[in-house]
């Protein structure tokens, strides 16, 4: 069986994380977010994570072949032999070409789009937690932690990230809607598409995404 590649798309706030995570659970394939990869070499101080940052916290994408260099690196790893959940790439139609012509026919790709209006997803982006230590996502009204501040799975304090403010989410929609939107058309055109709408309780957007993409690790 080939590997499974599993495509999460959607402008941000549409909860492609706490899909991912969901369904990380229910088939025990990787969940690659590529915001989590670059967030870590900002936490360490690397060079590249230092030069990823200027543009996040503009809220702006980092340049593609630095993301691009880090998934590829990601993906060849030996847990992700049986396949992976991909949160956050591609971005943009040169990464999906990227991806695509690195994967060749060695993988079965699907993509699900999220679908979501603009206004919902600024509301969802500026009401955003993560853990501090786990980086277990949660929401303020969508999805609260059971004890306010603190994270449900190892206890440590919630955070907002820098780039979950008001003015930087507004940036973010224009940019998904300049950058990322044309990969709906990308996937659509191949006949990989799933659409399914993000406005839905999320047991649902589950439910709908298992039985469209039957994910197998």
């Amino acid at each position: 069986m080939k590997p499974r590649v599993l495509i999460l798309l959607g402008p941000p706030g549409a909860g492609k994380g706490s899909q991912a995570a969901l369904i990380k659970n229910k088939v025990g394939l990787p969940h690659i977010a590529t915001g989590n990869l670059l967030r870590e070499q900002i936490a360490l101080g690397a060079p590249l994570g230092l030069q990823a940052k200027r543009f996040m916290d503009a809220g702006n994408f980092p340049p593609e072949e630095l993301v691009i260099n880090m998934l590829l690196e990601r993906i060849a790893q030996p847990d992700c032999s049986k396949g992976f959940i991909l949160d956050g790439f591609p971005r943009t139609l040169h990464q999906a070409e990227v991806l695509s012509n690195h994967l060749s026919d060695k993988a079965d790709i699907a993509a699900v789009s999220l679908e979501l209006a603009d206004s919902d997803i600024i509301a969802r982006i500026v009401g955003r937690l993560v853990c501090k230590g786990c980086q277990t996502p949660y929401h303020i009204t969508l999805a609260p932690p059971a004890k306010s501040g603190t994270c449900d799975q190892c206890q440590e304090p919630l955070i907002q990230r820098d780039d979950d403010s008001e003015s930087v989410a507004k940036r973010r929609v224009e940019v998904y809607h300049e950058q990322t939107a044309p990969l709906i058309g990308y996937y659509q055109s191949r006949g990989l598409l799933h659409p399914i709408q993000a406005n839905q309780p999320k047991e649902t957007v589950l439910s709908q995404i298992l039985e469209l993409i039957p994910v197998t690790a």
